[in-house]
């Protein structure tokens, strides 16, 4: 987007053109209290500001320092040259400061496609902008800053940037130095008439809400290596780990196997059997993001505004586990005005937990049918349709019955039939014709939970199997553009992946007698390869396609709610 500016004689005004929102249209107040604040002269003449294209509605408050800038600019206030070529993403305060915006990896990378070089942005969204490749990142703590910056005007005080900072265009080097990275900062003796700071005061540290102030070590070029605490950390809390699981033995092995080839599950099983605690130490068996996956997720947070404190790159597999009674926008996406990702997206490449899930509304779960298939989500609106990647791992888990008793030994179950199917059924056919393995949890007694502990295995145990599982599927998939067994189109699985001569002999007796679908063989072939890359065998046989089949068959109990 690019941003013009036009003073002409007339009364002072300041017209924004170019279909800008509520939000937009309120920065004129912000701006020209941030221009005034940071002791430059206000231009009293009409100022009319276009925003182009001017077909396409603009949203947000990032536009603020762009159009600060281009009114200056234009008022000859910083040389024209200093702005050209680069890109400016940021809020401003009532007092100058720039405040950090959502969105800043993905604007960035589509400034960086656009063939921006050198970007600009608030100091606490420096980090996240400079995870794109070949992009020299300012980060900028106020306007005042940033104007002596792009001034050339040498810089005082202790402000510093969070990552290398690239030369003003035009500007000679600092310091006497050719190639030294600039740093925002206090302007020098500029000729402007002094005044009081209206800055905050900062001393190169971040301070969070509620954790003590982190002070930023950097290199020799000014760039961030760690955060060390400077006051008293708190303790960490104690990372999940699958061992904890005790007495489902099959259930742990059902997850490693979802966990290495990125498939759906289903738990059914009474209240206490594990289901949630399973569910929320799958995470720690699955292997850390790449690269590419890590800026998806991260993107995605971005945007959502949920990108973690200090956390700049998300390198773990997100764990999204909403409440029963979100809305379909809530687990899909959407909105009004602005649409945001949802649940369904926010666990992209990570997993995506439904607790309870017959108390999901029918249209929420059915819902996420569309996502399941093609790994992505898409928002049509008026004039408008939104992508987001949805590439997760769906993990549903369920009580047997309403009363939750009907698997328990010893006790009767106070539901009818009636009532076990109609809660059953709930989770409708084509959505758990979509889940690849499903589980039974029974009840847990005190002779397995004391047994088990001597075979349970540790999370980094179960995570090393799955690592090298998923480096054989790789292997095999090393020329396609999938990761994962899961995201093997059906077509292709057949084509160019078909298992042992004589392996499908389970599957097509059960086509035979109707026990699964055309979608259901793929899922269940898809298993079968995991299973194998698991065994560390070049193709499936016999057994490991009989045993995803059991996987993808289920139970007995949630058969009947099919």
């Amino acid at each position: 987007m690019e941003i013009e500016t036009d003073i002409a004689n007339g009364l002072p005004c300041l017209l924004l053109v170019g279909l800008p929102d509520t939000a937009l249209r309120e920065a004129r107040d912000r701006i020209r209290a941030a221009i005034i604040n940071s002791h430059e002269q206000w231009p009293q003449r009409r100022v009319t500001v276009g925003l182009s294209p001017a077909s396409l509605p603009k949203r947000g408050s990032g536009f603020d320092v762009g159009i600060a800038l281009s009114i200056l600019a234009a008022a000859g206030a910083i040389p024209g040259a200093a702005i050209d070529g680069v890109a400016f993403l940021g809020e401003l305060g009532l007092d100058g400061r720039l405040r950090p915006v959502r969105g800043v990896l993905p604007a960035m990378a589509a400034a960086a496609s656009a063939g921006f070089a050198k970007v600009v942005v608030a100091q606490a969204n420096a980090a996240e902008a400079a995870l794109v490749p070949g992009l020299q990142v300012a980060g900028a703590p106020t306007l005042t800053a940033l104007l002596a910056w792009l001034r050339g005007e040498p810089v005082t005080g202790d402000e510093a940037v969070a990552y290398p900072v690239p030369e003003p265009p035009g500007a000679p080097a600092q310091a006497g130095q050719p190639g030294q990275p600039a740093q925002p900062g206090q302007p020098g003796q500029s000729g402007r008439s002094p005044g009081p700071s209206r800055e905050p005061a900062r001393a190169g540290k971040l301070a969070l809400a509620g954790e003590p102030a982190l002070a930023v070590a950097r290199g020799p070029g000014g760039e961030a290596l760690a955060l060390a605490p400077l006051g008293r950390a708190r303790r960490p809390r104690p990372r999940p780990d699958l061992s904890e699981v005790l007495g489902q033995p099959a259930a742990r092995r059902a997850a490693e196997i979802c966990a290495a080839g990125g498939h759906h599950l289903s738990l059914l099983g009474p209240p206490g059997a594990g289901k949630t605690m399973l569910a929320e130490r799958i995470p720690t068996v699955m292997p850390a993001l790449d690269r590419t996956a890590a800026l998806e997720v991260t993107s995605i947070h971005s945007v959502a505004g949920t990108l973690p404190a200090g956390s700049p790159l998300m390198t773990e597999p997100p764990f999204c586990a909403p409440h029963h009674t979100a809305t379909k926008a809530a687990i899909v996406g959407g909105g009004t005005g602005i649409i945001h990702p949802g649940a369904a997206s926010l666990a992209h490449r990570g997993c995506l937990f439904l607790d309870e899930a017959p108390e999901f509304a029918g249209d929420v779960l059915d819902a996420l049918r569309q996502p399941l298939e093609s790994g992505e989500v898409m928002i049509a609106r008026s004039g408008l349709i939104a992508r987001f990647p949805a590439r997760f791992m769906l993990v549903l888990a369920a009580n047997p019955c309403p009363c939750a008793k009907g698997t328990a030994t010893g006790v009767a179950c106070s539901c009818t039939p009636t009532a076990r199917r109609r809660y059953l059924a709930r989770l409708s056919g084509p959505l758990l014709d979509r889940v690849d393995v499903k589980v039974e949890l029974l009840p847990v007694g005190r002779a397995e939970l004391l047994s088990d502990r001597h075979f349970a295995e540790s999370s980094p145990v179960v995570a090393a199997r799955v690592a090298a599982a998923r480096e054989r599927t790789a292997a095999r998939l090393k020329d396609t553009p999938w990761r994962l067994n899961a995201e093997i189109p059906g077509s292709e699985l057949r084509r160019a992946f078909p298992p042992s001569p004589g392996s499908l002999t389970p599957i097509e007796r059960a086509m035979d007698l109707g026990q699964i679908s055309a979608r259901g063989v793929d899922r269940v072939i898809r298993v079968a390869w995991t299973l194998a890359d698991i065994a560390g065998i070049a193709r499936p046989t016999v057994n490991e396609t009989s045993y995803a089949l059991g996987l993808w068959l289920g139970t007995g109990v949630l058969g009947a709610g099919t």
